[in-house]
């Protein structure tokens, strides 16, 4: 069966450019023009990645991206956006989207990413495989995370990044390398994404998202996981 991108764009030419060589590349294809439409589409076609537009008629990408959040979803989200402000880079971050990518973009750097975020869904996790650390808990099998024994909702991307600091403890990271291992695809430019992910994954882990214990800073090189006591 093959994997399902839902395009949720407002310019119809965009999204036959993208519908075309989705296709091409052997994925079938939804497309909605609004975020209400893109909204329902996703929550009964269950994609297997979304690419999000930002600016929309009836609901704007943030909104829809929260909604789908918030409704415990961990489909990946890449935002498209033809805005440079950082705040509306960080926003869609913010709101649960697991990169961006601003318009004019690359075909081929677009599909890159869309295969890479596909390939890390369908990843098999080791079998059984549950890990520990302080009060947290990680289910590889059952792709859950829970404190104290209470579930914890993570995204996808959230979920990946934990369980590969967790893997290794001690390990320090740089941002470029998390970008490589965890997004599975070489990044240039800006790595906004990665500070922004171990914000919100901190936000949901620990007791004092101010002074870490789990997800460690070293500062000027990049982050590792702690053993948290």
């Amino acid at each position: 069966m093959g994997k399902t991108v839902l395009i949720i764009e407002d310019e119809e030419a965009i999204v036959e450019i993208l519908k075309f060589n989705l296709q091409h590349e052997g994925y079938d294809t939804l497309e909605a023009l609004d975020g209400e439409t893109g909204l329902h589409l996703a929550q009964e076609k269950d994609p297997d990645l979304i690419l999000l537009d930002v600016m929309l008629p009836k609901m704007n990408g943030f909104d829809v991206c929260r909604t789908l959040r918030q409704q415990g979803r961990t489909v990946p989200i890449l935002m498209l956006t033809a805005r440079e402000e950082e705040a509306d880079k960080v926003m869609g971050l913010e709101t649960g989207a697991d990169d961006y990518i601003t318009k004019p973009f690359s075909m081929r750097e677009l599909l890159a990413r869309v295969r890479a975020n596909i390939r890390r869904r369908a990843l098999d996790t080791a079998p059984g495989v549950v890990r520990t650390a302080g009060k947290l808990a990680l289910d590889e099998t059952g792709y859950s995370v829970s404190k104290d024994g209470t579930p914890i909702a993570l995204t996808q991307k959230e979920f990946e990044l934990l369980r590969f600091l967790m893997r290794s403890p001690g390990t320090v990271y740089s941002r470029e390398s998390l970008m490589e291992k965890v997004w599975n695809y070489d990044y240039f430019g800006d790595t906004r994404t990665v500070d922004v992910m171990v914000r919100r994954l901190r936000e949901k882990i620990e007791d004092d998202p101010g002074n870490p214990e789990y997800i460690m800073t070293r500062r000027g090189v990049g982050y590792y996981f702690g053993d948290g006591t």
